[in-house]
């Protein structure tokens, strides 16, 4: 019997179940990964139980010695893998990591260039709900209808409203990024170059796609999605920027850092350094190719046109005319996860909007492949094309399963 469940048996229970739940389904929203076992020992560490204010030979508490270590690891590894000048580890998410970023950056009033919401952007990158958006100025680009960045576009709306921060990044955008463009026009415009590669960072470091971090002055991250680590952020910047940055993320939004969180980070960086690592960034991309094209063959409308990374946005309303909402109730209760998504100026409501969004991350990790992709696209449409059939749903859960269990994760893990 483990500590957990006999100190507390309902939270026990709780995890145990969700456990189940994450071994006996396809997870495929694409921000969502499963992490190494070596990577839950350090998120579940003695480091968790150290205050450490400050930076590494710099805190403002005693007994860091250790922790200081931890955390010299964690951002020599991410120097390593990403050619980076400068590393902070210490934000506690993406958004976190992009607050510091504007407010090391920024002056309350200036401009942001950055990507609409319903075109694939983030809510960090200015959407009038957030908070930033009452501190700076977001100016917003969308896609074309072939779903590619018009860079003449970009341009103009750089020259026009003269942005102190080109960003470029996403959370639903399915095709790659001119980089190079992008900093052609911040160059010309004198604005400083932003990328915010949280879902592709794991690609990046796999070598599969484009190193932002060598082009822009600054690049954000979470540490989970592709990268395969624990829930948390990083920047990544050039050495210019590197005291306001810090200056910013503590003391300027954070007090202590959560080094079990750094430690696994750590864990995590160093794994990705592996050559394997290689191979797993290589095979998320082919899944993801294998699984689009055989949507597209079932006659799903694919948010702008394919996939060049991890993800898939599709259009469920107008493939199946099922809503988003209803969409991703349906593969749940069929055992396939997925997250509703809004599309380009989507005419639904955001909480009920048409398209779905799926990825490939976590199913690789279990050791998915091709085949499997063809499976997840006929259950995806056996489901959708019946959303309120329970005998369809329960048949492909049974089928799920079956399937799943060919992949287990973590062995003999309990609670």
């Amino acid at each position: 019997m483990s500590y957990l469940s006999q100190t507390d048996p309902a939270i026990a229970e709780y995890l145990t179940k969700e456990l189940e739940r994450q071994q006996d389904v396809l997870e495929l929203i694409p921000s969502e990964n499963i992490v190494s076992r070596a990577v839950l020992e350090a998120l579940g560490s003695v480091a968790t139980n150290k205050y450490s204010e400050g930076y590494p030979g710099r805190r403002y508490y005693g007994g860091n010695q250790e922790i200081d270590k931890i955390e010299a690891a964690a951002i020599e590894r991410a120097k390593q893998l990403y050619g980076a000048e400068h590393v902070n580890v210490q934000p506690l998410s993406g958004a976190p990591a992009n607050m510091a970023v504007y407010a090391a950056l920024l002056e309350p009033g200036d401009t942001v260039l950055g990507m609409d919401l319903s075109h694939g952007g983030h809510l960090t990158h200015g959407h009038p709900m957030t908070v930033m958006a009452k501190i700076y100025n977001f100016v917003r680009y969308k896609t074309e209808n072939d779903g590619t960045i018009d860079l003449d576009k970009l341009r103009t709306l750089a020259l026009e409203h003269k942005p102190k921060i080109v960003l470029a990044g996403f959370s639903s955008y399915s095709r790659s990024i001119d980089y190079a463009g992008f900093k052609r026009i911040a160059d010309e415009v004198g604005a400083i170059t932003m990328m915010d590669m949280a879902h592709i960072a794991g690609l990046i470091a796999g070598k599969q796609l484009e190193n932002p971090v060598k082009i822009f002055d600054v690049v954000t991250t979470t540490t989970h999605k592709t990268l395969r680590g624990p829930r948390g952020g990083m920047i990544l910047a050039r050495e210019q920027y590197s005291k306001a940055i810090d200056r910013a993320v503590f003391p300027g939004l954070q007090g202590g850092p959560h080094e079990n969180v750094i430690a696994a980070k750590a864990v995590a960086f160093l794994e990705a350094l592996q050559p394997a690592f290689e191979g797993y960034a290589r095979q998320i991309m082919k899944n993801a190719s294998v699984l689009c094209d055989e949507l597209k063959n079932r006659g799903f409308k694919i948010v702008f046109g394919s996939t060049e990374n991890h993800l898939i946005l599709f259009d469920a309303f107008a493939s199946k005319g099922v809503g988003g909402k209803h969409a991703e109730r349906a593969l749940d209760e069929a055992g396939i996860t997925v997250n509703k998504n809004v599309i380009p100026d989507d005419t639904r409501p955001p909480l009920d909007p048409s398209g779905v969004r799926i990825g490939t991350p976590a199913i690789t990790t279990r050791g998915m492949k091709e085949e499997e992709m063809k499976f997840v696209a006929e259950a995806i449409d056996r489901v959708l094309a019946n959303p309120d059939d329970d005998s369809v749903k329960q048949a492909v859960r049974e089928e799920v399963r079956t399937l799943c269990r060919r992949f287990p994760i973590y062995g003999d893990l309990s609670y």
